[in-house]
């Protein structure tokens, strides 16, 4: 994004699921070009900055589809991991700032400490290749299938990402781009007693003023995950074809 090579008709944005909006699937069905801004546990308020940062670059006015599901952490420590991107974004140094003080001065002390992290690691794998199937390709272990858990979440309502996410969407809406809001898929039983899952949802409905797609129970064949959380490849395709209809 930040080197100006991101210009794309469909841009998709989210934590670790969001990588299911499945690229490669994506451009043969359309035609289009794609761009992912996902990354894996990234909370709202980062995503609100990248999402502001990729409006400002690209006023072209492509479709937006972000999954809710990065409202469910604050994850401090991903967040000072983009202090290797701080130069290139105003909006960026500001939230480093405020998330993370100790780690923000100290890039300021020192330009080397800004690459001192799992982000800056990732970019130097992906350097010289594309991105864009970073996607689980297994299937989920029948040990581990048997030990989904029926009543829990790590999720909750927090207004604060909610609302992170409500002025995001208000400003990719404002630059005139269109917004799909997106609950993908988690493994099939998980989600039958996770009440506090669809409190998330209608408070982002109510912030937003958009209505959630909510995909959550939509794949039922236990060999489309790679584990409980995350579609694998096959499954994202699936899940992309039922995006489309």
């Amino acid at each position: 994004m930040y080197n100006g090579s991101a210009q794309a008709d469909l841009v998709f944005m989210g934590n670790s699921r969001g990588l299911s909006f499945y690229q490669p699937y994506v451009e043969a069905r359309t035609g289009k070009r794609t761009a992912n801004l996902s990354y894996n546990g990234l909370p709202a308020p980062l995503a609100k900055v990248l999402l502001t940062d990729y409006v400002e670059r690209y006023p072209n006015h492509p479709h937006f589809f972000i999954d809710i599901s990065l409202c469910d952490r604050h994850n401090k420590e991903l967040v000072s991991g983009f202090t290797c991107y701080s130069g290139y974004s105003r909006n960026l140094d500001t939230l480093l700032h405020h998330y993370s003080p100790d780690i923000w001065w100290g890039s300021k002390v020192s330009a080397l400490f800004r690459y001192n992290n799992e982000v800056f690691q990732r970019a130097l794998y992906y350097r010289d290749r594309s991105d864009k199937d970073w996607l689980i390709d297994r299937q989920i272990a029948p040990a581990l299938a048997a030990t989904v858990p029926l009543d829990t979440f790590p999720i909750s309502v927090q207004p604060d990402l909610i609302q992170a996410l409500a002025d995001a969407v208000q400003t990719v809406r404002a630059s005139g781009a269109q917004v799909t809001l997106v609950l993908g898929p988690y493994y099939p039983g998980m989600v039958r007693d996770w009440s506090n899952l669809q409190a998330v949802r209608r408070a982002v409905e109510e912030k937003t003023g958009l209505p959630v797609l909510d995909f959550s129970q939509a794949l039922t064949d236990p060999t489309d995950f790679g584990d409980l959380m995350h579609p694998n490849k096959k499954g994202a395709q699936r899940f992309m074809d039922l995006l489309f209809r």
